[in-house]
Order: structure tokens, then sequence, then C-alpha cells
């Protein structure tokens, strides 16, 4: 039997080393959450569809999101949705309501689309942005990570 699991167990550890050298992954450390990490950093944004497709698979798989970037703008606030999530209280959040090529949309569209994207917030910021934030659709209404933590999102340890 030791013939066997000699292999298979030095396959599993060069698996498990070259998982955790891989980009986006966070070594555990002690105390901290152990499972796999997405770590966003410096994040402008992007189009709003794929990066709710993004944060429901996230959500799905129980992978951590810990955005630790100086910045997150525009969709990247969206992570916040993902379920296992913290943030880093210097990061600035940067949030706007919906637009298409940063042009108005007509209003049931916007409702629709705000109510999308609030949908993905804890309680208290997810009044915020449909009562002020997302009326905002040139620059953005920007809150820290620290505003947020106080807001109910956790902060990431270490």
């Amino acid at each position: 039997m030791t013939g066997l699991f000699g292999p298979m167990l030095s396959v599993l550890t060069l698996l498990a080393g070259l998982l955790a050298a891989m980009p986006g992954q966070a070594a555990p450390q002690h105390g901290a959450y152990a499972g796999p990490v997405r770590v966003v950093g410096d994040d402008g944004g992007g189009r709003l569809r794929p990066r709710l497709a993004e944060v429901r698979q996230l959500r799905a798989s129980g992978v951590r999101v810990e955005i630790r970037g100086d910045y997150c703008l525009s969709s990247c606030t969206l992570y916040l949705g993902a379920g296992n999530v913290c943030v880093r209280s210097a990061t600035s959040f940067g949030f706007h309501g919906p637009t298409y090529l940063y042009e108005p949309i007509r209003y049931d569209r916007f409702d629709y689309w705000s109510r999308r994207m609030a949908a993905h917030y804890p309680p208290e910021l997810r009044h915020w942005f449909l009562s002020r934030a997302r009326f905002v659709t040139h620059g953005y209404v920007t809150l820290s990570g620290a505003d947020l933590i106080r807001m109910g999102v956790p902060r990431c340890r270490g």
C-alpha cells in the first residue's frame, strides 16, 4: 500500500504548492479564513452584466473575496455581494447609478438596474445607495472601507 500512496502524496503536495502560488490566492494567516481567497485590488469597474455573473459564481463557490486595493469603483462594488467578503478600511469605494455608455437610460431600466445593484449591498448601504448614490451618473460618490465597515461589511484581517 505504501508504494501507491507515496506517489499520490507527492502529486498532492505538488498541486497544493502550485495552488498556493497562484495569483489571487492568499496564504492563510493564523486565525484567518483558510479557504480559497480572491483578492481584489485597484479595480476601476466595468460592465454590469459580466460582473453580476462573476459575483454570482463567487458566491456559489464560497470563495472569500477580500477587497484590499486603494480603490474599488463602479461595478467593483458589486463584490460586496459575493457572500464571504471583507474590505480594507482604507480602500476608497466609488458608487454611481446605472448608465449605458455614460448616457442616461429610461427610468424603468434605471430603476431595475439600480435595484439589481443595490441587492448586493448590506441593508444600510443598500438604503444609502438607493436614496443617494444611484442618482449620480457622472463621477462617483465615495465611501471609505471604514464607512462600509460601519455599515455592516466585515473588515479584512491583517
